[in-house]
């Protein structure tokens, strides 16, 4: 299980080794918090947890360098919690299990927790480094990014003193990110009255399951099946088709990942039970034409359970399903001047409909105000038709690029000189935390960058080992030369 302490650079993987030992999960920070006060301490570096329950440390300049521009190294403690669903792990509680497949890293029934571990390990390795040369160094490990950036958000002003900003959040070594998209929460619910069950009614539990899922800003112009959007067609039908009436549906869990699961219950005549069990099976096989260059493990299959008492009423019924089923998903537009990068998107992430509550939760992204406004009236104009309260939460800007940063031109050129090839200079959909923070600290100059890793937010989700060494090696050079 520690394996990975073997890795090069040693520095790097055994602080984080040692990070997957603490849980983590987005809204369970103190014991992370906690280890890393306790790291500080022990490196013999000045750290404070802030008024955002943000983790910051400062290391002085090495001798000579005190007059260098101070450099932060940020990124964000915190991970998404996804699992397998025949794992038992606790993420409250239990240790990321990592194991070594070829070239990659990878967790075992779990995310991996390298979005953003590997950039809070580099931050760790910096701190206790007696022999490197550098500038004045800060850290600044932000709590709660993926759930809404509340660590970034809640970030004092006149806290930080450096005039460089490095985020280590970046996904994809040589790319070197110079903005990214906003984002807003977009919350639609409704209670109603439950109606009871027909007593000769059978209910039949019917799962979608085995999607890629991903993360919502990275990958979602890759066509990936959602979860919820896929189920709506067939719920759709067997109401139509077959009687069929909804009782439950639970899908997806996190706002910023694709729903990679779904489960409704139904209810409907004992007559209609077969036919039904033809439409899963007429589904199953339409979902695996559609997606077959894109999703390899889809499970969709139904099986009865034990009549609830109550269900929902039909016009609730029908409201609920014509509005998830006209609720955009995906991507709207492309950023006109970067047709490969995605402008506006939005995430129909999760979905809770029982015991006379209905809950819609969506992430919208977008590198434009205006755009990421008409999202969200978009999705509003949706929900208001089918009677539901919407509300908004979380919304952060996006990150204006600036292609004449000078810490950029410098990570290009050292780049260029460690490898022997050109860097990319790229804009990304998800979103950084480099967009609050400049709202706070806007003289600083920003550049997010880290090694390769994929699928985050999933239980896919890899760090690609060869990429630690060199993304070390320029973090280093950098900090000696800014």
């Amino acid at each position: 299980m520690h394996e990975i302490r073997n890795l090069k650079p040693e520095c790097i993987w055994k602080n984080f080794d040692a990070l997957t030992q603490v849980p983590r999960p987005s809204g369970h920070l103190e014991k992370v918090q906690q280890f890393l006060l306790d790291f500080a301490q022990k490196a013999g570096v000045e750290a404070f947890k802030d008024a955002g329950n943000n983790i910051v440390m400062r290391k002085p300049a090495s001798p000579g360098m005190e007059g260098k521009k101070g450099v932060i190294l940020q990124a964000h403690m915190d991970m998404v919690p996804q699992k397998t669903p025949e794992s038992k792990h606790n993420f409250e509680t239990d240790p990321i299990e990592t194991w070594i497949d070829g070239e990659w890293v990878k967790a075992k029934g779990t995310t991996l927790g390298a979005d953003n571990g590997l950039g809070v390990a580099a931050i760790l390795a910096v701190m206790e480094d007696k022999t490197l040369v550098h500038g004045p160094v800060e850290a600044l490990i932000t709590a709660d990014e993926e759930t809404g950036m509340y660590g970034a958000n809640d970030l004092p002003e006149g806290e930080l003193n450096g005039d460089i900003l490095l985020n280590l959040d970046s996904e994809t070594w040589g790319k070197f990110v110079i903005g990214s998209a906003g984002g807003i929460d977009v919350t639609a619910t409704m209670e109603y009255k439950e109606v009871e069950t027909d007593p000769e009614d059978t209910a039949m539990r019917v799962t979608l399951k085995g999607l890629r899922g991903g993360h919502s800003g990275l990958e979602i112009h890759e066509g990936r099946g959602n979860a919820n959007k896929m189920m709506v067609r067939f719920v759709r039908e067997a109401i139509e088709e077959l009687d069929a009436r909804l009782a439950s549906w639970h899908g997806g869990n996190m706002r910023n990942a694709i729903p990679f699961k779904a489960e409704v219950v139904i209810t409907l005549p004992k007559d209609n039970v077969e036919a039904l069990k033809e439409l899963v099976d007429d589904w199953k096989a339409d979902f695996a034409d559609e997606y077959k260059n894109i999703e390899s493990g889809i499970e969709f299959f139904a099986e009865e359970v034990e009549a609830p008492k109550t269900e929902v009423p039909v016009e609730i019924q029908d409201n609920l399903v014509n509005a998830i089923y006209a609720c955009h998903d995906g991507v709207v537009r492309m950023i006109p001047s970067y047709p490969s990068v995605v402008e506006t998107s939005s995430n129909l992430a999760i979905i809770d409909i029982e015991n006379g509550k209905a809950a819609l939760k969506i992430l919208a992204r977008s590198s434009r105000e205006d755009m990421k406004d008409y999202i969200v009236k978009m999705l509003e104009s949706c929900f208001n038709m089918a009677g539901m309260k919407v509300e908004t939460a979380g919304s952060y800007g996006g990150w204006d690029p600036n292609p004449e940063s000078e810490v950029l031109h410098l990570l290009l050129k050292e780049y260029k000189e460690l490898f022997g090839e050109d860097g990319i200079i790229q804009v990304d959909h998800a979103g950084l935390e480099c967009s609050v923070i400049l709202g706070k600290y806007p003289h600083l100059d920003v550049v997010s960058l880290g090694p390769t890793m994929k699928s985050p937010h999933t239980t896919t989700e890899r760090a690609l080992i060869e990429t630690v060494e060199p993304f070390w090696q320029l973090l280093k050079k950098t900090l000696a030369d800014v």
